[in-house]
């Protein structure tokens, strides 16, 4: 080894007391925590968060915690040592031991109060006081938030135990939902797409919690069976984890004059989103008002962005509400999520979720979301009547700036180079006709296919000769559409950077889940590289398990086709 390499080697973070030297504690520092809360984070018991932005939390540790995986581009990124995810100090701190914490890390984790809206409107129905300050991270309890590299990173233990939000729950995850968000997220950031990240996954084989789930392929929508699982932890990890429904509770509160401090720590989440996810962006010189409008063009570039990142790849939020929007403008919470196989505007993977949070009504979910985060700010500037004014622009427009956004993505996606709507529109016609498969069949466009034969085995049923005719007539209209899109081979280049050649197929993830309940991971690990370059061909070998269409047997199955937000 030479000299350079020895020292980039030992640079590496390679214990707790490495990682304690990243430390940056900047919302303890910059926001208020509960009034009512303790120092000490012994807060576990349900009850009303009133005011103040945070509550010093303790999480509690798994029992006997056991490695499941890490993200190896993650620490690299991090400049984490690989062997550091074995560290026995280190697996204690990210499966909720605190005491392991070295000075300055605080031994102690911190949760946040949101809002409630579904689909736009106000909630207080589920709160157990009635009044909406019950709401927040029931069982994700944020422990460091340090600078790796010159950024910005918080990092939050999913499952990590309860908290005064947890409305009676055991704060815990299962090792069902925790790989499944794990892998989730690894796999979007493959893809180039906005998200939160993945460190680490820990489960205890000494701690089971019941949850309703399916039995076998069980066609029920509900979950028809309770199940013990092992209680697991995910460590996920964003420049922050602001959401939108935070702005909103603190723009409630405002509005209801719920406190004397309230309009001043709704100016402080403001300010502390800005520095924490827009301040590259945003001059600090400019008058606060207008670093607010600022914001507010930002925010809905970076969600209007995300959202046509899903569409392009397929995925289906299932629960986008705003306490499930990141105000940093990436993806946030994988709960209900799915990524569309059989091609379905109408996919919706959360048996809770409704109609409005499928697939192709997305953007509409998120005008609804930046509507929300729109009447927070516009709380916020009330005395300033022509930022007001250009707030109220932005929001009014959404709706165009959105439609434009989408024209683009779906021209990418056929290669090209002006958007086409009526092309589009016939051709998601025919991969509902057909029953096409959303990946499959956009890859396959990708080689420019002059007649439909290559795309049938993308379709899940023989298609007949009428549909065959309709196929081709379309093909030679979007041909013509790409004589002027410059050299076939640079088309082709761009389609495959765009359209995936591997997706997520939740047939294929759940042996991995239920492998790992047995402490089997292999199959994790394999979904994990599989993951890692989702727009490069697989080997024969492992296409032939993940390039191919779902089995019929997992059709309607709970579980596979459809599933409860239990994890």
């Amino acid at each position: 080894m030479t000299h350079t390499s020895s020292k980039k080697a030992a640079a590496l973070i390679a214990s707790v007391e490495d990682l304690a030297q990243h430390a940056d504690y900047s919302l303890i520092h910059a926001l208020t925590p509960d009034p009512d809360s303790r120092e000490d984070g012994n807060d576990h018991l349900a009850r009303e968060v009133r005011s103040g932005h945070y509550v010093p939390v303790t999480p509690t540790p798994l029992p006997d915690p056991q490695y499941v995986s890490h993200s190896v581009p993650f620490f690299r990124e991090l400049g984490l040592q690989d062997d550091l995810a074995h560290d026995h100090d280190f697996r204690r701190l990210f499966s909720g031991d605190l005491s392991v914490a070295q000075q300055p890390m605080r031994k102690v984790g911190w949760a946040t109060g949101y809002a409630l809206s579904i689909y736009g409107t106000e909630y207080v129905q589920q709160c157990p006081f009635g009044n909406g300050n019950g709401y927040g991270d029931g069982r994700a309890i944020s422990v460091f938030e340090g600078l790796f590299k010159g950024q910005r990173w918080e990092m939050q233990l999913k499952g990590g135990g309860p908290t005064p939000y947890c409305r009676g729950a055991d704060g815990r995850a299962v090792l069902r939902s925790s790989v499944r968000e794990f892998l989730a997220q690894e796999f979007m950031h493959a893809l180039g797409i906005p998200t939160s990240r993945s460190l680490t996954l820990y489960v205890s084989h000494d701690e089971n919690v019941r949850r309703p789930w399916y039995s076998g392929t069980s066609p029920s929508m509900d979950p028809d069976i309770l199940v013990d699982n092992a209680a697991a932890i995910t460590t996920r990890v964003a420049p922050s984890f602001l959401r939108v429904g935070q702005l909103e509770l603190f723009a409630r509160r405002a509005r209801s004059e719920a406190h004397p401090e309230v309009h001043q720590e709704l100016q402080m989440i403001v300010q502390h989103l800005i520095e924490r996810n827009y301040r590259e962006e945003i001059d600090d010189s400019l008058p606060f008002p207008a670093q607010v409008v600022q914001l507010a063009r930002l925010f809905r570039k970076r969600l209007i962005n995300l959202v046509c990142h899903w569409m392009r790849v397929g995925y289906c939020q299932g629960n986008f509400n705003s306490d499930n929007c990141a105000a940093g403008g990436f993806t946030l919470d994988y709960g209900p999520f799915g990524f569309c196989e059989l091609f379905d505007p109408r996919f919706q993977p959360w048996t809770g979720g409704g109609i409005h949070f499928s697939f192709l009504n997305q953007p509409k979910a998120a005008e609804t979301n930046y509507r929300m985060f729109w009447s927070a700010l516009k709380t916020l500037l009330k005395d300033h009547p022509a930022e007001t004014a250009e707030l109220d622009t932005l929001h009014e427009s959404f709706s165009d700036a959105m439609k434009a956004e989408l024209e683009a993505m779906w021209a990418r996606k056929l290669g090209l180079t002006s958007v086409a709507p009526e092309l589009i529109g016939d051709l998601l016609q025919l991969m509902v006709a057909s029953k096409a498969d959303y990946t499959i069949v956009f890859r396959e466009l990708a080689s420019l296919p002059r007649e439909v034969t290559p795309l049938k085995r993308g379709f899940y049923v023989p298609s007949d000769a009428q549909l065959d005719a309709q196929w081709n007539t379309w093909l030679t209209r979007w041909h013509q559409q790409l004589c002027g899109s410059g050299e076939s081979e640079k088309i082709t280049a761009s389609m495959q950077r765009t359209n995936p050649a591997i997706t997520w197929r939740e047939w294929l993830i759940a042996p991995a889940y239920e492998q790992a309940a047995r402490g089997e991971y292999s199959l994790v690990h394999e979904l994990q590289t599989v993951f890692r370059n989702p727009y490069e061909p697989l080997s024969p070998e492992l296409a032939a398990r993940y390039d191919q269409l779902r089995p019929r047997e997992f059709f309607g199955a709970g579980g596979i086709s459809h599933y409860s937000c239990s994890s």
